[in-house]
């Protein structure tokens, strides 16, 4: 079906308790908080969530396909790190070097600091062209569009298109990112609209229905399009 299964019913409950409240609420940063690895240039290396913090020195379960090609005797790696606090509802942009950690696809970060908190979105955003088609759910008679994806993240998309939408509209958006995937299928709800041209609107949207396994494919497809626009940029050069 795609990265989402629409249909999947699950309980309120269940859905707040995975998606808004941490293991812990203490601080800026708190252990079981997800967050994303970029490196200095603003390539992103992989997910992961935060364990065992204590000061400046924390762990990193990665829990996605991981960028990073490791050799033995190599310095720990400077990188960001952007997290966000639920219970305060502000991203927390983080700096420190990572290095391999004993266990399986877990890292050791030190020198761990805050750099800034701040009003943000939680997520990294993949720049991108690619052609979408947009559905309104509950408008009857209304037909598929075609419209410009601008950016992607794990948790929503903005989309560029003539179509006419009020904050809060729902849509199935239909998207593949990469020649020789499957069609994607994304439900979202709009949050931010603004007037580009005449005629012609940009939507920020977030997704709906949406788990952990879910995340974990949509991440791993904005890997493959990150590595691919990087390829096609060293062609370029």
């Amino acid at each position: 079906m795609g990265v989402f299964d629409l249909f999947r019913k699950k309980p309120q409950a269940e859905t707040e308790s995975a998606q808004e409240k941490p293991e812990e609420d203490e601080g800026e940063v708190y252990s079981g908080m997800r967050v994303e690895i970029t490196d200095r240039s603003g390539n992103m290396l992989f997910m992961a969530r935060v364990s065992d913090l204590d000061g400046s020195l924390a762990y990193l379960h990665q829990y996605s396909e991981a960028a990073i090609a490791w050799e033995e005797e190599s310095p720990p790696l400077p990188v960001r790190i952007r997290g966000y606090n639920y219970h305060e509802r502000k991203a927390v942009y983080m700096e420190g070097a990572i290095s391999p950690a004993p266990g399986q696809n877990r890292w050791q970060v030190e020198g761990l600091v805050v750099t800034r908190i701040c009003n943000d979105r939680a997520f990294f955003r993949l720049e991108t062209t690619a052609t979408a088609h947009l559905s309104p759910m509950g408008s009857f008679g209304v037909e598929e569009e075609d419209c410009r994806l601008v950016n992607i993240s794990v948790g929503g998309v903005c989309v560029q298109s003539e179509q006419q939408l009020r904050e809060g509209d729902k849509f199935l958006l239909k998207i593949r990112l990469l020649e020789g995937l499957d069609l994607s299928m994304m439900y979202c709800q709009v949050l931010r609209i603004t007037v580009k041209e005449r005629d012609r609107y940009e939507y920020g949207c977030r997704f709906l229905e949406m788990n952990e396994a879910d995340e974990e494919r949509i991440t791993q497809i904005i890997f493959a399009a990150q590595r691919q626009q990087r390829s096609n940029s060293q062609w370029d050069d």
